[in-house]
């Protein structure tokens, strides 16, 4: 009921379906472990959604710390070098802004442009309303759009 959502939530954060796909999996998997860990206290998908923002920077973590070899991959896909490195570096350039963002601009314009989540589930996520989480997103956009000019 919750693969598709938490899913979404997982590639808002990472970018990458496999990891997005592993790291979900990952979530269900210690979810269905520890259920009786939960209390109730909030949504069932809230409860979901931190058990995978913190698998998520556990799988991050552990990532960081191995070194991975991006140019061959690079070298085998075949593509225009001058046209990926102006796509590259215009979605770079945004995303270190993004990344300058403080919080909930950040996760709030992560979740709804990368995670593709409805605002209604952003606000649940954060225990807010719909509208807050539209506000917010417009905030976030609006600060991008300033320091890309």
């Amino acid at each position: 009921m919750y693969f598709k959502d938490v899913y979404k939530y997982v590639l808002s954060l990472c970018r990458d379906e496999d990891t997005a796909q592993e790291v979900t999996q990952e979530t269900f998997f210690k979810a269905l472990r520890s259920i009786d860990s939960f209390r109730g206290q909030c949504r069932l998908y809230v409860w979901l959604c931190q058990i995978a923002k913190n698998t998520y920077y556990s799988h991050a973590g552990k990532a960081a710390r191995t070194p991975i070899e991006e140019s061959a991959a690079y070298l085998a896909s075949g593509e225009d070098l001058e046209e990926t490195l102006a796509d590259k570096d215009s979605a770079f350039r945004i995303h270190r802004i993004l990344h300058r963002l403080p919080e909930p601009y950040k996760e709030v314009f992560s979740l709804r442009v990368f995670g593709e989540l409805p605002f209604r589930q952003i606000g649940l996520l954060f225990g807010k309303t719909e509208s807050w989480a539209r506000v917010t997103y417009h905030r976030a956009k609006l600060k991008i759009k300033e320091e890309l000019s």
